[in-house]
């Protein structure tokens, strides 16, 4: 039986990811799309990345 979308807003990960680059992100939204868990480590990697790279860190993840 397939979950429906109601089944699905009971995950553990927040529903805030958008498509893009086009709305404002943190280095949390970074990470969990990039499919890891968050840690102090990741948050600081992405951090950098979204400084070098800007919306175009995003978009490899959410086009």
């Amino acid at each position: 039986m397939k979950e429906s979308p109601e089944d699905m807003s009971t995950s553990s990960r927040p529903s805030r990811l958008y498509t893009g680059g086009e709305r404002p992100f943190d280095p949390e939204d970074l990470v969990m799309a990039s499919g890891h868990d968050i840690t102090p480590e990741r948050l600081e990697l992405a951090k950098q990345l979204i400084e070098e790279k800007g919306a175009a860190a995003i978009e490899r993840y959410l086009p």
